[in-house]
Parts: C-alpha cells; sequence; structure tokens
C-alpha cells in the first residue's frame, strides 16, 4: 500500500514538474543550443581525423554525438535543481511539506522530470544529427538504447543537483555547482579515442572517469557493431552514479525535513 501512494505521489509531482517546463520552454533552450554548438564546431573542425585508422572506420560525427548528449545530460539534469529552488523560493515546497504527499516523492519527482527533460533533449540532437548525415546501423534500437544510457545519466546528475539545492536553498550555489562535473566531459576520449592520448596522467583520468564508460557505451552503439562489454561498463556506470546521487538526495532531503 505504501508503495502504491509513493508511485502515485511521484506521479503526480512529476507531472506537475513537467507541466511547468512546458509553460516555460524557453528555459531549455541554452541547453540544447550548448550541445548542438558542440556538435557542429566539433564535426565540422575536426571531422577530418575521423579518417585515422584509430578511428575504426567510425565517422567522426558518430565519434562526437556523444559529447553533445552527454553535456545536454549535465545541463539539463540542472533543471531538476532550479525547478526546486523555485519551489522553495515560491514556499510550494512548504505547503507541500504540510500534506500527506511522501517526502521521498518530493526530490524523486524532480529528478523525474529532469531525466524525461534530458531524453527528450536527445531525442532532438539525434534527429539533428541525423540531419548532418549520421548513419545508424543499428537501427532503430541502438538509437533507443543511446537515449536511455543518456537519459540514465541525466538521471544521476539529477539527484546531484537536487541534493545541492536542498542543502543550499540557492539557485545561484545549485546551478554553478553543476559546472563541477563539466571537467569529467574533457578527460577522457573526448576527441579521439584513447590510444590517441599521449598524456600518461589524462590516461589514467580517463580511465578512472566514468564518462568514459558512457561515452565508449554510446559509440559502440552508434558503431553498428555493438560489444556487449563497453556497453555493460557503461550501463554500470550510469546506475552507479543514479543511485549514489538518489541516495545522497534522499538523505539530504529527510536531514533538511527533519531540521527545519
Amino acid at each position: 500500500m505504501r508503495t502504491l501512494r509513493l508511485a502515485a505521489d511521484v506521479w503526480l509531482l512529476t507531472a506537475r514538474a513537467l507541466k511547468v517546463t512546458l509553460r516555460e520552454p524557453w528555459s531549455v533552450v541554452p541547453n540544447v543550443a550548448i550541445s548542438l554548438f558542440f556538435l557542429l564546431v566539433y564535426n565540422a573542425g575536426l571531422g577530418g581525423i575521423g579518417r585515422l585508422s584509430a578511428f575504426g572506420g567510425m565517422p567522426y560525427l558518430s565519434f562526437i554525438l556523444p559529447v553533445a548528449l552527454v553535456s545536454g545530460s549535465v545541463g539539463g539534469a540542472g533543471a531538476a535543481g532550479q525547478a526546486l529552488i523555485r519551489d522553495l523560493e515560491s514556499r510550494y515546497f512548504t505547503k507541500l511539506r504540510l500534506t500527506p504527499v511522501s517526502r521521498t516523492a518530493l526530490v524523486v519527482a524532480p529528478m523525474l522530470s529532469g531525466m524525461i527533460q534530458v531524453g527528450a533533449q536527445t531525442v532532438l540532437i539525434l534527429l539533428v544529427a541525423l540531419a548532418l548525415g549520421l548513419k545508424l546501423p543499428g537501427g532503430p534500437a541502438a538509437a533507443v538504447a543511446v537515449v536511455l544510457l543518456a537519459a540514465g545519466w541525466g538521471l544521476g546528475f539529477a539527484g546531484y543537483a537536487v541534493a545541492v539545492a536542498l542543502r543550499s536553498r540557492s539557485g545561484r550555489t545549485a546551478q554553478a555547482a553543476t559546472f563541477v562535473f563539466f571537467p569529467l566531459l574533457f578527460l577522457s576520449d573526448t576527441f579521439v579515442p584513447m590510444t590517441l592520448i599521449k598524456a600518461g596522467w589524462m590516461r589514467v583520468a580517463a580511465h578512472i572517469n566514468p564518462t568514459t564508460y558512457v561515452f565508449d557505451a554510446m559509440r559502440s552503439l552508434l558503431s553498428g557493431a555493438a560489444q556487449p562489454a563497453p556497453v555493460v561498463r557503461g550501463i554500470l556506470a550510469v546506475l552507479a552514479l543514479a543511485a549514489v546521487t538518489l541516495g545522497w538526495a534522499v538523505y539530504t532531503a529527510q536531514r533538511t525535513l527533519r531540521d527545519a
């Protein structure tokens, strides 16, 4: 019975959060624009290196596309923290606390809303990539798997954004906190395969960076010859991040609401 109540609360609050986003569609435009900028500029400026043997015949557009998708996930997930800050500032969150709604649902709902937003952004970016000439040898199934990976990665970052928002109760702090993860985008095999990274310290950083495994999983799927190992590692990286940040967000919510 308690599980059904939690599911109902999460559903209602997630739907409400999505409606708020739809009322302000221009709030998501900057994040999508930045992701598309990465895709267009990097593909136009570096596309020629895709002819190197290290790429294994993969078009550079397919190689660089995950960078645009993951950067969109990080930025889009930050919207979950911003939405919670707006509710805190308008005292809507305080009103919800006076109702029988589940306290867990109060933090899970904005995370799910952020994840759905990231999924929609990913579909849009994929459509633009297709217009640029992206080939999908793996067909629709590969595209769906890439969207799910991006959405799951976004869910993990949304948990982080929600936890920071609850701790700081500051929109600026919550927004700035998401930029902590942008170095992860570049301390990886972002622009070239791992074999072409010559700096030893950067190879070490890339190997311990979970973003690397998400990139590799997406690239494997986009290549049309998906290997189980990189896809499984990517899924595990997504699940690990989501589990850690979800737990942190729920713990922070319980502690904040108890102390308030």
